[in-house]
């Protein structure tokens, strides 16, 4: 027999107790050793009952321990991606209860910090590791009811209401959505997948309600209707103050299947059944499950068995997720929002974030600005709600980035007052390069620029910018009017440095060579597309690329520092640009033809003689011309930040510049 897993409880609630009886009393590759909660007593009680020596009297004292392996993590909602994160970086493997987190932003965060720290992490759906939900989804591959076309999913039972418990508590993320939904949502994900010959499914549309408690405000009974694309419809119930039979039936084109108990089956051991009428059977055929082990037990065993992947197979955390993305829009669609998700969250280590030793960021310099500025820049329009551009701007920072670019024009000031709210609450703005920018067409006038520059401050709840950039320029305006404005709202003291976006080279001469003869600051900074594809076609009207050779001489020349936006080609160096880019229509309008395709070939090339990714070629492009070049990033999740940095460490010769560019045959 295999060496134990010995797993440490976090958290000394019912459920931690129901974890550590049924791992005590019939585990084969796990046993509890250790517990940790708030308080001593609490740890000396629970330990004492359950039977377990070592106690700790704080959370941290348990993942101190080195008798701990694995964390089950069974603390409240809110804390869950906060300890998980936590347990990771100390090296400990987890199990952490349902939900992994309470929003998707703070899932993704959770699943970062077990991937950058080599540990497993499972979400805790007791249900998936059971023989019975495989003999499920065996009967769906199989097409044993035919096209599995709707899915009635309840969990539901009747609480007495305690504004204190969590189940119930507002600010503890309580409800029947996060802590019953959850599992529902899991099955419609499981079966959708099941069914299409995939291991989940994710829904195209989510529509949800909910009645919420008049005192607690949060949602005591919710539905929602899950489509999926496949075309099976899920309907789903849940409630905290209602009781139902809880069977799971679903309906296909050839019969239909009854899942008495899909949730509990028999905890302690012992057979369950899943009912199975074909059509034109009058009676449905009765299949056993046998499961001799407590179902906590099965669930511990199966972490132990499945650590050297680092996740498990049946709850992957792609599975995971999706689960917290579909939530999130249940939630959302019933209106069930918490209070805390208005605002900027704390960091979810509690702590301001600062750049982690041994990140990988590296800086170049611009003149004008007194900090260091990280070559990767963080652009601000892809952050969805608070908690998401938390989760991204903290990460963000902890990976030694600094700079941040943003503009007046994006998702209608959204953007820069998520990051203004984001900046307030960290309190680190003097460790920060801000990049502002405004004049966007068809607001191209020195006009615009003051008005749209003061409103971005305000946003931002800032009174300066560092670097201000026009979004575009406008050839009908004369050049020297946007030269004055800028220099005097320098002089005010908005910005340090300017610059232009999208700007012709010889506009911009013409706007240097106008300050120069007038005694005033010149443009310091241009911000056009850069990237090894070759921008085909316009992303936006107006936009300019500097991928010619007479800009790259020009650039190569002035030395003047490069923001590129663009810089991997909207991910025209994955495999969104396979098959010709059929499923991207402006992936292929703007980087697909015959030349770029060779390009792509290259870095494919390269990257796998280098092994890295082929967007880190793309971006070593970039950052390795004769001139400062910065590039710009969209990230939307930490994984997408993550595999973007190693692009700063890949150092590329001239001769390796021009054969990625098709300049050159030879390297």
């Amino acid at each position: 027999m295999n060496a134990s897993l010995q797993w440490g409880i976090l958290g000394t609630g019912r459920i931690a107790y129901k974890f550590a009886k049924g791992v005590g009393a019939g585990a084969e590759r796990s046993r509890v050793v250790a517990v940790g909660s708030r308080s001593a007593g609490a740890a000396e009680r629970f330990g004492a009952d359950c039977g377990i020596a070592r106690r700790h009297g704080s959370y941290e004292s348990l993942l101190a321990d080195p008798e701990v392996q694995a964390v089950y993590l069974a603390t409240p909602h809110i804390t869950h991606a906060e300890w998980v994160v936590r347990a990771a970086e100390a090296g400990k493997h987890v199990l952490c209860e349902k939900p992994l987190a309470v929003c998707l932003p703070e899932a993704m965060a959770a699943v970062e910090a077990a991937r950058a720290s080599g540990v497993f992490l499972m979400e805790g759906f007791m249900y998936r590791v059971h023989p019975q939900t495989a003999r499920l989804v065996e009967l769906l591959r199989d097409g044993a009811i035919g096209d599995l076309q709707l899915a009635e999913i309840s969990m539901c039972f009747d609480a007495p209401f305690d504004p204190a418990d969590r189940l119930f508590h507002h600010d503890l993320a309580g409800g029947a959505i996060l802590d019953l939904g959850c599992y529902c949502v899991s099955l419609a994900r499981l079966i959708a997948g099941a069914a299409s010959g995939h291991a989940f499914a994710n829904p195209v549309e989510v529509r949800g309600s909910a009645t919420l408690h008049p005192k607690a405000r949060t949602d005591i009974v919710s539905a929602a209707t899950l489509k999926f694309p496949s075309g099976l419809i899920a309907q789903i119930i849940c409630a905290l103050r209602q009781a139902r039979d809880n069977a799971l039936h679903l309906h296909g084109s050839e019969g239909s299947i009854t899942v008495p108990g899909p949730w509990i089956f028999a905890r302690h051991g012992g057979p369950s059944e899943i009912l199975l009428r074909r059509a034109g059977e009058a009676e449905p055929q009765r299949i056993v499950i046998e499961n001799a082990k407590n179902l906590y037990a099965l669930e511990a065993d199966h972490v132990a068995a499945h650590i050297a992947r680092s996740e498990s197979p049946a709850m992957p955390h792609a599975d995971s997720l999706g689960n917290a993305a579909t939530l999130d829009a249940w939630r959302a669609s019933a209106g069930m929002i918490y209070r805390f998700e208005s605002e900027t969250p704390a960091p979810i280590r509690g702590c301001a974030p600062v750049p982690r030793p041994g990140h990988p960021m590296r800086y170049g310099s611009v003149p004008g600005i007194a900090h260091p500025v990280a070559r990767l820049v963080m652009g601000v329009d892809n952050q969805t709600s608070p908690a998401h551009a938390a989760v991204m701007f903290d990460d963000y920072i902890e990976k030694g980035g600094n700079c941040f670019d943003t503009a007046w024009v994006y998702g209608g000031g959204r953007h820069e007052k998520l990051l203004g709210g984001w900046i307030r609450a960290r309190g680190i703005r003097d460790r920060m390069v801000l990049i502002g920018k405004g004049a966007h067409t068809p607001f191209c006038t020195p006009e615009w620029i003051e008005r749209q520059l003061h409103e971005t401050l305000e946003r931002l709840q800032q009174d300066r910018l560092d670097i201000y950039i026009m979004h575009r320029d406008n050839p009908d305006v004369p050049v020297g009017e946007f030269v004055e404005v800028l220099n005097r709202l320098r002089n005010e003291g908005r910005f340090s440095v300017f610059g232009g976006s999208n700007w012709s080279i010889s506009r911009f001469e013409a706007a240097n060579a106008y300050a120069v003869a007038n005694g005033l600051q010149p443009f310091g900074v241009l911000s056009n597309n850069l990237s090894l594809a070759r921008m085909v076609d316009p992303v936006w009207a107006g936009c300019v690329a500097v991928s010619d050779p007479g800009s790259r001489e020009w650039l190569e020349r002035t030395q003047t520092p490069l923001f590129a936006w663009s810089s991997q080609a909207r991910g025209f160096f994955t495999a969104r640009a396979d098959a010709g880019a059929a499923a991207d229509p402006e992936l292929r309008r703007c980087w697909v033809s015959d030349d770029n395709y060779r390009r792509r070939e290259r870095a494919y090339q390269l990257a796998s003689e280098r092994g890295v990714l082929p967007i880190n070629i793309a971006l070593a492009y970039v950052l390795c011309q004769a001139f400062p070049a910065f590039a710009l990033f969209g990230p939307r999740t930490p994984e997408e930040t993550r595999t973007s940095l190693p692009g700063l460490g890949i150092e590329l010769s001239t001769a390796e510049l021009a054969w990625l560019d098709l300049r050159s045959e030879t390297r």
